[in-house]
């Protein structure tokens, strides 16, 4: 699978030039056996650096290499993979608190995909 679509790698070069924004993760990576999860929201000029929220048993911000994901060989000949329904919806900063407080970012998603749906789902007021 590529991991970035050409889109998203101008969009994440975009962001990294501007890192005093709290921007929104523009892809998802996880392990599809089991621990490991990253929302990128940079991307620096080297083209391997990503910034963003990691989380491998403990959600934290911090930089993560392109260049790692794509080597990582999984049991089953599987990879790290790129979630292609991904939405971002809410700036970094939000993500790394809901993870904090929930453990991880899959719990995360969970409750800000709950809220969102919630928000949505809301008749506007008149």
């Amino acid at each position: 699978m590529i991991l970035l679509t050409d889109e998203q790698r101008e969009q994440l070069l975009i962001n990294g030039r501007d890192r005093d924004a709290d921007h929104i993760p523009v892809v998802k990576f996880f392990n599809p056996l089991g621990q490991g999860v990253w929302l990128a929201t940079e991307l620096d000029e080297d083209g391997d650096t990503l910034f963003g929220l990691a989380d491998l048993g403990e959600p934290e911000l911090g930089s993560f290499n392109l260049s790692e994901m794509i080597a990582v060989r999984l049991p089953l000949g599987l990879g790290i993979e790129r979630d292609i329904l991904f939405e971002g919806l809410y700036p970094l900063s939000v993500w790394a608190e809901a993870a904090r407080r929930t453990g991880s970012i899959r719990e995360a998603e969970r409750v800000l995909h709950a809220i969102h749906t919630t928000r949505s789902d809301s008749p506007a007021k008149a």
